[in-house]
């Protein structure tokens, strides 16, 4: 017979959780491990919601384990560390994003890659090594072991710093690994969301010319003026495609619902590289002659490792980099994912775990 979740661990968890495919939250009772030798706990304060939480809270993805607290955005303090932790201490700032643990002995795992370990384990709605399964930071509390928390510089603050656990490094990653990173480059950012507009700010502090490319005429002045872009498109207008074939080094596609690709590959230079890195439900169609005659390449990436995120979130406070964020209560959380199905956010719902999430909300 199952345990129940609040039973499962000796440490009391409180957060909210959705039990079936509808996704609606509620207050849920959990529990978590003991601090082992090598853990760091920490009070959650923040968590930001991505758009996969509203995907698995759906099980639209066909993997997600009911009950689910989600969130893998995950900003605290730190309340107590095991006996052989090093690098944290009580009262840090710190964060936890899209992954609580990997093999840490294949190749992936060797080269600062858990994002690509075979054995990874998720934030939440995963398996863990002792058989239970994970739940994230829409709750009061957490632990994880050291290697996968990561340092929270004293200026960055924590509301800012954790949608940059996911949202931050899924875009800083393909810009560092393609060579999109260069000053002088033309880096396109297609969609602005909460992925793209990460994109615009990194991209620019590594001094690129960077152009947004999207279906919303609306969104040009805030592109532009509020995020630095230096040019707006308008996917869906010919004419300003037209002109803008073959300007781009290199594309960051943020986009998770369908849209056609041959318009976006027409906008790069020979030898451009277009990385996606949204998750559209449905394939897309990839037209094979633009990639022959430019030598033009298509890929994918998926977040980063945890050196790398340590990186980006260093990064980030140095050139004081943050997300544009609406800080929301945990009872607002199912109408904000009903926003977020909409696109109804600039850019990033933070939910205020310290201040608003209570046993009796």
């Amino acid at each position: 017979m199952a345990i129940e979740p609040e039973l499962e661990h000796p440490q009391k968890a409180f957060g909210w959780a959705a039990r079936d495919t509808s996704g609606i939250l509620s207050p849920f009772k959990f529990s978590r491990r003991e601090t082992g030798e090598k853990d760091v706990a920490f009070k959650v304060l923040y968590c930001g919601i991505c758009h996969s939480d509203l995907h698995m809270v759906k099980n639209e993805w066909a993997v997600s384990t009911y009950p689910i607290v989600p969130g893998h955005e995950i900003a605290g303090i730190v309340t107590e560390v095991g006996s052989k932790v090093q690098k944290f201490k009580v009262g840090d700032k710190v964060g936890v994003g899209c992954l609580v643990g990997s093999c840490r002995s294949c190749q992936s795992c060797h080269d600062n890659l858990e994002n690509y370990c075979s054995s990874s384990i998720l934030t939440y709605s995963a398996k863990n090594i002792d058989g239970t399964i994970t739940y994230g930071g829409y709750s009061d509390s957490m632990v994880a072991d050291e290697h996968f928390v990561i340092s929270i510089p004293d200026n960055l603050p924590l509301d800012a710093a954790a949608p940059l656990l996911c949202a931050g490094i899924t875009v800083y990653s393909p810009l560092r690994y393609f060579g999109l990173d260069k000053p002088g480059l033309h880096i396109g950012v297609v969609g602005l969301g909460g992925l793209g507009h990460m994109a615009v700010k990194f991209a620019k502090a590594f001094g690129a010319k960077v152009t947004v490319i999207s279906t919303s005429p609306n969104k040009k002045e805030e592109a532009i003026q509020n995020l630095g872009a230096d040019s707006f498109l308008i996917s869906r207008d010919p004419d300003q495609m037209q002109a803008a074939i073959g300007t781009l080094d290199g594309i960051i596609d943020t986009v998770s619902a369908f849209h056609p690709l041959l318009p976006v590959i027409s906008l790069l230079k020979s030898h451009g590289k277009l990385v996606m890195v949204g998750a559209p439900e449905q394939p897309l169609e990839l037209p094979v002659f633009p990639l022959l005659l430019g030598r033009k390449l298509i890929a994918g990436s998926n977040i980063g490792g945890l050196k790398e995120t340590q990186e980006m979130i260093d990064f980030a406070a140095k050139h004081n980099i943050k997300p544009e964020i609406e800080v929301i209560p945990i009872d607002y959380v199912n109408t904000a994912i009903e926003r977020l199905l909409k696109a109804d956010v600039k850019y990033r719902f933070v939910i205020d775990i310290g201040n608003t999430l209570k046993p009796s909300s």
